[in-house]
């Protein structure tokens, strides 16, 4: 073999220290901690909602990876210069977009340490702490919800509940529903999943049509029950047994039903307790979805929104929305473990071992999708001895009482109204057609249209000055803005300016009617 180029001896000096070198791991993490710190001291500066054009990223670096190392002082620079342009600051005081993903200290700090260890915990052999972690925070955070004792691991292991840690709510409901949809095809064959049908209302998140066409559940057999504002948008009872008895008439199956506890587009609460009741009558399994409002509901105030989930089958929340950890970290617990495990377990030879033979341990990766998992409940487990129920509770209870805030500033301005009642730390509001029509106009066909339109340029304007972000929904064919308070840094002063900025934009768009104005198009123009 000839010599090596020159340029390769002087790669192979400059890689010759270790990846995990204890000294320079402990110089570089010290820099990315006071990087980090820096940045969350300064994110209430950065425009909320990023402000680069789509391609922006390819414009700025190389086309290919460097052949030689360069600096972490080097790649930092160019985080600051070329990536944090890019992002949307989910943790500024002035993001009120989607839901929270609020983080602390506690949540990053047991991110590390997950990340840290770096274990692949896919049973209880390969890791027993992780497994033996996940099982112990499950039952903490289920009796903080008061969940009944059927849906948490018992001491003396006769119980068939448990928890377990999934990345998000999409994978919690694709696990339950694979669970179900196993369960009754053992009973009726499975050569009639075509039969199988799935329900939910029309304000359940897009998360179980995706899992149901990934489970084979027959696109026509979804059906997603129209709401109305006299239920405030919450799931009828009757209108699911109507739904269920046509089903039957027709000779299908019903299968799964999924009722939410906050919903997206307005956090509207499905009646848990009259739902399971229906359900129950046609051996449907009964999912509760209460990805950003059950963590509320270690509140007492809050707890009675999940009143009847002793009736459910399965019940998930994500603590990466509103509960202070990272992401990614769903909770979900079961009733029924034994079908998650038979829905989703495999027993290849290399993973057989004495503790899984022995059936007194828990293998986590029979109680989700993938088989390689992360060690999720270090985060969770310090985030809730870091701050204990009560600290938890008392910051929960700030970000309700600076929705409340915000909603009385609305409800100062005759200009605006809100669209529904708000439940927990959301508002969802929007300017009235009265604030622009003029009277001879009042009989137009199409009011609510062009008001929501009206309201569509007012919250662009809004989130493109980068001073806050808000998203919209639209329910009843009325679009809102929604106002979602939940940011760890967000204060008080901050909802108030963002209320000012609101106010400031509303000026601007209404300032072009200036009396003159007959047509809306002239202000959307």
């Amino acid at each position: 073999m000839g010599s090596l180029p020159a340029n390769n001896f002087e790669s192979m000096s400059l890689c010759s220290q270790n990846p995990l070198d204890p000294d320079e791991f402990r110089r570089q993490g010290h820099m990315i901690i006071d990087f980090l710190a820096d940045y969350y001291k300064n994110v209430e500066k950065y425009p909320v909602r990023s402000q680069v054009e789509p391609g922006y990223l390819k414009k700025r670096l190389p086309e290919s990876a460097p052949y030689n190392p360069e600096s972490i002082e080097t790649i930092l620079e160019d985080v600051t210069n070329d990536i944090i342009p890019g992002l949307t600051h989910w943790q500024s005081p002035n993001y009120f977009a989607y839901f929270p993903s609020s983080g602390s200290i506690a949540g990053f700090l047991g991110e590390m340490l997950s990340t840290g260890f770096n274990v692949v915990g896919f049973n209880w052999m390969s890791s027993p702490a992780a497994t033996e972690l996940e099982s112990i925070v499950m039952n903490w955070l289920g009796q903080m919800l008061t969940l009944p004792k059927s849906f948490l691991f018992s001491s003396d292991g006769c119980s068939g509940g448990g928890g377990v840690l999934q990345g998000t709510t999409c994978e919690a409901i694709l696990c339950t529903l694979t669970a179900a949809r196993d369960k009754m095809l053992n009973k009726i064959g499975s050569e009639n999943i075509n039969k199988l049908v799935v329900y939910a209302s029309d304000q359940t998140h897009c998360a179980l049509q995706k899992a149901a066409q990934i489970a084979g559940i027959n696109p026509k057999n979804f059906r997603a029950i129209a709401t109305s504002k006299a239920t405030n948008f919450g799931l009828s009872p009757n209108s699911l047994q109507s739904t269920i008895l046509a089903d039957i008439e027709s000779g299908l199956v019903p299968l799964f039903l999924c009722a939410t506890v906050g919903t997206t587009s307005s956090t509207a609460v499905d009646p848990i307790g009259p739902l399971c009741a229906v359900a129950k009558l046609h051996g449907i399994w009964v999912h509760i979805d209460a990805a950003y409002a059950g963590s509320a509901c270690i509140c007492p105030e809050f707890r009675h929104f999940i009143d009847g989930v002793e009736d459910a089958d399965s019940f998930s929340l994500n603590a990466h929305k509103w509960f202070f950890t990272t992401l990614d970290c769903c909770c979900l617990w079961v009733k029924d473990s034994d079908s998650l495990v038979k829905a989703l377990s495999t027993s290849p030879e290399y993973l057989k071992n004495k503790a899984t033979d022995s059936k007194q341990v828990i293998d986590y990766k029979d109680w989700q999708i993938a088989l390689s998992r992360r060690f999720r409940s270090m985060k969770l487990w310090l985030v809730l001895r870091s701050y204990g129920i009560a600290n938890l509770r008392t910051f929960l209870r700030s970000h309700v009482k600076m929705a409340k805030h915000f909603q009385g500033l609305i409800g100062m301005d005759n200009r605006f109204e809100i669209v529904v009642p708000r439940t927990f730390a959301m508002v969802c509001f929007r300017l009235k057609p009265a604030a622009f029509f003029r009277k001879k106009i009042v009989e137009d066909d199409h009011i609510e249209a062009q008001t929501n339109e009206v309201n569509a340029k007012l919250l662009e304007s809004v989130n493109a000055s980068g001073k806050i972000y808000m998203t919209h929904a639209v329910v009843g064919g009325v679009y809102m803005i929604r106002f979602a308070v939940g940011a760890t840094l967000t204060e008080e002063r901050h909802v108030t300016g963002a209320w000012k900025v609101v106010q400031e934009h509303t000026d601007a768009i209404l300032g072009a009617l200036d009396g003159k104005t007959t047509t809306i198009h002239e202000i959307l123009d």
